[in-house]
């Protein structure tokens, strides 16, 4: 198979918080039952006339047979994170099955099952159609595929000029669920680890951190505030009391090493209020997501 057809290449083609957020459903919530739904939220590409419904499930197939090889659980285990019995369950995991339907001019994927297998078809599934959408696009445009990696390794230097006598600046890729390609995202960072080693601090793609030798980078992400709120849902107090038990819980697992707190799930005010004192004191930072950065940077202070 050539190399630049292969969309997944291994189930760690993916970010790191999928895997730190498995580890807690695995080790607390390991039968809660979810679903996953994916939508297209750019209702105007209509992405079931652009991606023909047998590559699509011929790739999703393909990506579901995969298996963590054995020395990526090694590597897993030299990071220090994960727990033995977690690792296990890696080395055993097989992706739950996938339903695939067209749904007007869109699809509608869905994969139900238990979390802490279900999580990872997330970012493997948004991967796999943002590629197949560009493949689409440089088809209906007529374009070579070497012409567009020219043009970004082009654009690429151009940034890196800019990075470079900025050296203060620091940044990590978090590129992997928006993609041009698989390839490309390991162009790219194979290329910044080449040019600015002191800058790049790391990926939250765990295959190109490994491959390249630098940190996976990762906490968690807003499914942990929305599924929590499933779990504990018996009146509207345990609902609001759900979003401090996230934090909570993922400091009693983590503590200050993956102490960055995700802050916009219920809205940012709502977060600065149920957020403590003592957690502001002891958590490492917060992940602005939304709205205006200069304005989330005052009330952060």
């Amino acid at each position: 198979m050539n190399r630049t057809n292969v969309i997944i290449r291994s189930l760690l083609d993916t970010d790191f918080y999928k895997l730190t957020m498995a580890q807690v459903a695995f080790e607390l919530y390991p039968d809660v039952r979810v679903k996953y739904a994916f939508k297209n939220r750019t209702k105007s590409v209509r992405l079931a006339d652009c991606i023909p419904e047998k590559e699509l499930r011929k790739v999703l197939d393909r990506v579901r047979k995969l298996k963590v090889a054995p020395e990526e659980i090694s590597y897993l285990r030299e990071l220090g994170t994960f727990s033995e019995k977690f690792l296990e369950f890696l080395r055993t995991l097989r992706l739950p099955q996938f339903h695939l339907e067209k749904d007007g001019g869109q699809y509608k994927i869905e994969v139900s099952g238990k979390w802490p297998e279900v999580i990872f078809w997330e970012t493997l599934i948004l991967s796999v159609v943002n590629e197949l959408y560009y493949r689409y696009l440089l088809k209906k445009e007529g374009r070579a595929l070497n012409d567009v990696y020219k043009d970004g390794k082009k654009r690429m230097e151009e940034k890196i000029k800019i990075l470079r006598s900025n050296s203060d600046i620091k940044f990590m890729d978090f590129g992997t669920r928006r993609r041009f390609s698989g390839v490309w995202q390991e162009c790219v960072v194979e290329t910044l680890k080449k040019e600015l080693p002191s800058q790049i601090l790391g990926t939250s793609n765990v295959f190109l951190a490994r491959k390249f030798g630098i940190k996976p980078i990762g906490t968690f992400a807003h499914e942990m505030y929305m599924i929590f709120s499933g779990i504990y849902h018996g009146s509207e107090k345990e609902i609001i009391a759900s979003h401090n038990k996230v934090l909570e819980v993922w400091w009693e697992r983590y503590g200050e090493g993956l102490s960055v707190a995700l802050t916009d799930t219920y809205g940012t005010d709502f977060f600065f209020r149920d957020f403590t004192s003592e957690q502001a004191w002891k958590w490492r930072g917060l992940r602005h997501d939304s709205g205006d950065p200069i304005e989330f940077g005052e009330k952060a202070i």
